[in-house]
């Protein structure tokens, strides 16, 4: 008997291994081999909730996996958000959000997150430009025309937006800045309503997303410049904000997506190269272009140091504005 234990303790010690070797198994598998879900802190139905569902399609086509968009929205985007910063960094977890995930930050007086802290970057996919537009009845084609109009008329103008801090609010905040002059701000429900006002002549001014205002008549409003830094391919013949004479001046409404802080390098790897992918297919860049929107396609890098610089910005608007009043 004594002379059988070195065989013994083997065939243990080879058992001991091969149950490791099970438990471990499950862990080297390649990701993603569970179903993943993807949070759109926005309500079913807009550009931003069209878009996640066409790439959770493209994914799950090409990962063998499925690819679950799930609405959680409330509180300006802050709920799916939150949700999605508190959920474990294993990549079956993810946040497709537009650009409120920074402006939340600097809006609030208790900001609900850290974004540069709380979440990783992956890809920022698309961006929605916004624009200066204005009623017929202001007396301006060109942005000089319009700053000029504006200073010799001061407290005359009055600019809609979609709601207190939001994009379209601290645009109008940052363009009374940076010119020189000042506009009354009439705050209201959503980008709709403010086109609506607009176009009825309660406001004279507002900076307006292009998707909603692409199918309106030029007799009922007049853009006077793309507040983006390049031209977008939705208006290429509309000059800039930036060339017109307010180097720097930026705003449009990107959709990004991102996930939980500390996500595997990997995973973040993985993700980004099938949405580049993706987003170089014609079909992809004309599908987009439908919703309103301008492929960007950005690096992990990119995209963090877009988050930063909304930050810094936006929160240097805000305080200027007398923000953050929630």
């Amino acid at each position: 008997m004594i002379k059988n234990k070195p065989w013994r303790s083997f065939v243990c010690a080879q058992a001991v291994m091969a149950l490791v070797a099970g438990y471990a198994s499950p862990a080297q598998a390649e990701y993603p081999d569970n179903p993943v879900h993807i949070i759109v802190p926005v309500a079913a139905g807009g550009g931003v909730d069209v878009m996640a569902r066409m790439l959770a399609q493209k994914l799950g086509e090409r990962l063998n996996q499925t690819f679950v968009v799930e609405n959680r929205a409330g509180a300006g985007g802050v709920i799916g958000s939150r949700f999605v910063s508190m959920s474990a960094p294993d990549g079956y977890t993810l946040l497709y959000t537009p650009s409120s995930l920074s402006l939340s930050v600097v809006v609030n007086k208790v900001p609900p997150y850290d974004v540069t802290k709380d979440f990783t970057p992956i890809v920022n996919v698309a961006i929605s430009p916004y624009a200066l537009v204005v009623n017929p009845s202001v007396p301006a084609h060109s942005l000089k025309e319009f700053i000029a109009y504006a200073k010799a008329n001061p407290g005359k103008l009055s600019y809609s937006s979609a709601g207190v801090g939001s994009a379209s609010h601290l645009a109008g905040e940052m363009l009374k800045t940076m010119a020189g002059f000042d506009m009354v701000h009439v705050p209201n429900k959503g980008m709709n309503p403010a086109l609506i006002d607009l176009i009825g002549g309660q406001v004279q001014v507002l900076f307006a997303s292009v998707p909603g205002m692409l199918g309106e008549k030029s007799d009922r409003l007049r853009p006077i410049a793309m507040a983006e830094k390049k031209r977008s391919a939705l208006m290429p013949d509309m000059p800039t904000m930036d060339e017109s004479g307010l180097p720097g001046f930026e705003v449009a409404n990107w959709a990004g997506l991102l996930g939980p802080a500390g996500l595997d390098p990997k995973i973040v790897k993985k993700l980004h190269t099938e949405i580049i992918a993706i987003l170089d297919t014609d079909d992809m860049k004309q599908r987009i272009k439908t919703l309103g929107y301008d492929v960007i396609a950005s690096t992990p890098e990119q995209f963090a140091t877009q988050l930063r610089t909304d930050i810094e910005r936006w929160g240097a608007v805000a305080k200027r504005a007398g923000l953050p009043t929630n």
